[in-house]
């Protein structure tokens, strides 16, 4: 557990430091810089010390032959002038060249004395070494190549008192010794002050390698925080921008690149900010020409809407093509008004003066009532409308009148679009939320028109006639009605298939939406078959209906028994879990 709980932090760690390096150019330029100087500085380091290590060893190497071959001559010329003929003589002999030529040199150095390989002689005369503990370095290797002749050298490794190891060279020539024959002479030369010299060599390169590091580390922190602090302070400047402050400018100084970037960048955001003023300016006027046109036509309108109401109630006292026209008065008098009302509406929107007057109420009411009032229209347009609740209540904190607005928006739009089909409407509920969807299975939209679907006097087809007078408005309202809430409306649609469109309201006020409890895209259901199919606009194609006087009964509660009628109409779906309030 301990090793996961440690992966873990470690893991986030990672994740931390990985996201600071790639949000931050200066550090990624820092670390960049600092990394690539390392490598190359440690590469030049590795070579320089290479070639000043060689550069030594070298130069130690050719004094050391010079001066060895030096020795064994003079060692040679004593040998050859003495006139011991013992073995006490010529181990004495031994004795003293091995110690005269260990002090004999240009630093302290080891001599060996020692019998040649394969050498044999009537007197026997052991080795002389001048430290007996270092013999064991003289390798056969050496002993081997020394006696095939010439002077000859290797490298090896001295054993210090404090345990360290100093490199060495050991060089090695044969000698001839008076009654005892072929001897081996080597020199042991320690290498420790020439170590000593390229260690210091080294470290003074290290320091100045480090010194060079933070030199180019700060180097390129300074100009790195020249060069960011500036898309830094446009990047804050930008941002407030965004958020609506555009008086914000950037600091300027000096004439470099960056004053001239903050310079363009100002100017920029002077022109922004000219251009959204003039936007905001025409924006108002509009809304204020809508508005006042509006109020305006209000007057003039009801003197007509009266005028008209007295032609209308007279029209049959006229001659057909005179109440035909009358009849076409009333008629465009009532699309007339409704264009007025939406034209107000959608300037209280844009005005931010629209209110919500919210109180809780079952959605299942809202529901019905809003397909009560479009129930006529769809009888007249040859739809059957479907109805599906759920059994336990749908409470949520809504305005009414801006619900039921909505949904007739949606049932008249999915009705003028069915073309005869079924208009089929769902209701559902979770914990945070109620939804209702509108399902038609008329001609449909692409995506590209459910994007547009909700703009003003937008339509899909400008040749198709609206049948029902709509004002181009009522999907717009909707929309705004829904985020007035909190709430979202959606639409979608594929040509031939019909469209849906699902509103989802919160069920508290304050309650961010994160999902719906109905999809938006409707689960396929296989085509009914059916031998004799008939258009849609057949009335003899719609399913059979009690006897009815044309009226459906709407009441606030569904177990009232006035709703007993009603409710063999409607398909109940069972409750979702937590779908109470």
């Amino acid at each position: 557990m301990r090793t996961v709980q440690g992966g873990g932090r470690l893991g986030r760690r990672v994740h931390r430091v990985t996201r600071w390096w790639r949000s931050s150019l200066q550090v990624r330029v820092l670390t960049s810089t600092l990394a690539i100087g390392l490598v190359a500085l440690a590469l030049l380091g590795v070579y320089v010390g290479e070639r000043i290590s060689a550069g030594l060893f070298d130069a130690r190497r050719e004094q050391v032959l010079a001066e060895s071959a030096r020795s064994t001559q003079q060692a040679q010329q004593v040998f050859t002038s003495s006139t011991a003929i013992t073995r006490p003589d010529v181990q004495q002999l031994l004795r003293g060249v091995t110690l005269a030529q260990s002090g004999g040199g240009s630093s302290e150095r080891d001599v060996f004395l020692l019998r040649a390989p394969g050498q044999r002689s009537a007197v026997e005369v052991g080795a002389t070494a001048s430290d007996p503990s270092l013999v064991d370095l003289v390798g056969r290797e050496i002993k081997e190549a020394t006696a095939a002749g010439g002077q000859q050298w290797q490298s090896v490794g001295i054993p210090g008192e404090d345990g360290r190891v100093v490199p060495g060279i050991l060089v090695g020539q044969d000698v001839t010794v008076p009654v005892v024959g072929r001897y081996q002479m080597f020199f042991l030369y320690s290498l420790e002050a020439e170590q000593e010299r390229l260690d210091f060599l080294l470290r003074t390169l290290a320091f100045a390698a480090a010194a060079l590091v933070v030199l180019l580390g700060s180097m390129t922190w300074l100009v790195t925080r020249r060069t960011v602090h500036p898309v830094r302070a446009a990047a804050q400047v930008a941002e407030r921008l965004a958020d609506g402050d555009l008086a914000e400018r950037m600091t300027v100084r000096g004439a470099d690149e960056m004053a001239r970037l903050a310079r363009s960048f100002n100017e920029m955001a002077e022109g922004l900010q000219d251009q959204i003023r003039r936007m905001e300016e025409l924006s108002t006027l509009q809304r204020r020409f809508v508005s006042d046109v509006s109020h305006e036509l209000r007057t003039p309108l009801t003197t007509i809407r009266m005028a008209g109401e007295v032609i209308h109630a007279a029209r049959d006292d006229f001659d057909p093509a005179v109440k035909r026209s009358a009849e076409l008065l009333a008629a465009q008098l009532d699309r007339f008004e409704d264009l007025l009302a939406d034209l107000l509406e959608i300037s209280r929107f844009d005005a931010g003066a629209a209110v919500l007057d919210a109180e809780r109420r079952d959605v299942r009411d809202v529901v019905l009532q809003a397909v009560e009032h479009t129930a006529t229209l769809a009888q007249r347009r040859g739809s059957w409308l479907s109805v599906r609740l759920p059994e336990a209540p749908a409470d949520a904190d809504l305005d009414p009148r801006r619900v039921e607005r909505v949904l007739r928006n949606l049932l008249v739009n999915a009705v003028e679009h069915a073309d005869g089909s079924a208009v089929e409407v769902a209701v559902a509920a979770d914990a945070r939320a109620v939804a209702v969807t509108v399902r038609d299975h008329g001609v449909g939209m692409t995506p590209q028109e459910a994007a547009h679907v909700f703009d003003r006097f937008w339509r899909a087809d400008p040749a198709r006639a609206r049948t029902t007078g709509g004002t181009g408005l009522g999907l717009a309202i909707s929309l705004e009605d829904a985020h007035l809430h909190g709430g979202q409306l959606e639409a979608w649609g594929r040509p031939g298939r019909g469209a849906c469109f699902r509103l989802t309201l919160p069920r508290r006020a304050g309650i961010r939406l994160d999902g719906s409890p109905l999809p938006l895209v409707p689960e396929e259901s296989p085509e009914p078959a059916d031998t004799a199919p008939r258009p849609r606009t057949d009335p003899a194609a719609l399913p059979e209906l009690p006897p009815m006087t044309g009226e459906i009964a709407v009441v606030g509660d569904l177990r009232d028994p006035a709703r007993a009628d009603l409710q063999g109409q409607v398909e109940r779906l069972p409750a979702r879990p937590g779908g109470a309030a």
